[in-house]
């Protein structure tokens, strides 16, 4: 049934990034803390679903993977079921411990497992937008994981305040070892002194046809409470949590009454979605 599935492990993050559903979403409630266990994954995913997967991964509409208190644990399952299974990750890597990345590192040993640390500028500059994380974390624990065998991706989002240094963050990466390096401008409103970029191209969408990305890769979302819902875009309002993607797709053909956060990801311009077009530097180092 699904090929690809999206896990929010934890809503727990220590970083206050601008323009995050954390800081947005005023129906979002921080002092709760949730952790994604095996068991809730379960209840929607019997072995034999995980074991026709082509690929688990985790990222955060609210929280960080690496924040999760069972993040090893679902990794070790969902490999245990499906020895073959991609695995990826996406952090601002400055949670944990070198110990941890490692162990992370020696986990994703297949050749298509990654993590993907987005690190938004250099010293001077990434804590701007990614507010409470510290720099020499990440360093660290990237090494770490790089050390430990692992594929690491640096992925940047340029604004203004940071748009002078994308070379020199390139260069940095191949430097350290990454394998891919990937620059995009956000889509969202600019909000709380961010400043769009001067020399790069913000993402626009024009009505036009919903190409689902869900739908194209297969794929699904489990949030931090166990919620299952189509994507992590239509899962990432507590106000509207979506369940069933007959919810939205019922209004693709209207645009007047097409849900906003599927015409602002998955509208298509000359065959490429919006959220496709955001990514204006993708460079393999080695």
């Amino acid at each position: 049934m699904y090929k690809v599935v999206h896990l929010e492990s934890t809503d727990v993050c220590q970083a206050a990034c601008p323009l995050c559903a954390r800081e947005t979403d005023t129906a979002f409630d921080k002092s709760l803390r949730h952790h994604l266990t095996v068991a809730q994954v379960q209840q929607h995913l019997s072995d034999d679903a995980i074991a026709g997967l082509d690929k688990m991964f985790m990222c955060g509409n609210y929280g960080d993977p690496a924040a999760g208190m069972h993040t090893l644990e679902l990794y070790d399952y969902f490999r245990k079921v499906n020895p073959s299974i991609t695995l990826g990750m996406n952090t601002n890597g400055g949670i944990r411990n070198q110990w941890w990345w490692n162990q992370i590192g020696l986990r994703f040993n297949r050749p298509r497992d990654y993590v993907v640390f987005s690190i938004d500028g250099l010293e001077d500059t990434n804590h701007i937008y990614r507010k409470n994380v510290n720099w020499s974390s990440v360093m660290f624990n990237a090494q770490a994981f790089i050390a430990a065998g692992g594929s690491a991706h640096w992925d940047m989002l340029v604004y203004r305040h940071n748009e002078h240094q994308v070379d020199a963050c390139e260069q940095l990466a191949r430097s350290m070892g990454f394998k891919w390096f990937r620059a995009k401008v956000s889509k969202r409103d600019y909000i709380n002194g961010l400043e769009e970029p001067t020399l790069w191209q913000r993402p626009t969408y024009t009505p036009g046809k919903i190409d689902c990305h869900a739908l194209a890769e297969q794929s699904v979302y489990i949030d931090a409470q166990g919620r299952r819902s189509p994507c992590c875009w239509l899962g990432a309002r507590q106000h509207d949590f979506i369940t069933d993607i007959k919810e939205v797709s019922v209004n693709w053909n209207n645009p007047e009454l097409a849900d906003i956060t599927c015409i602002t990801t998955c509208t298509t311009k000359s065959n490429i979605t919006v959220f496709d077009s955001q990514w204006q530097r993708e460079v393999e180092l080695c």
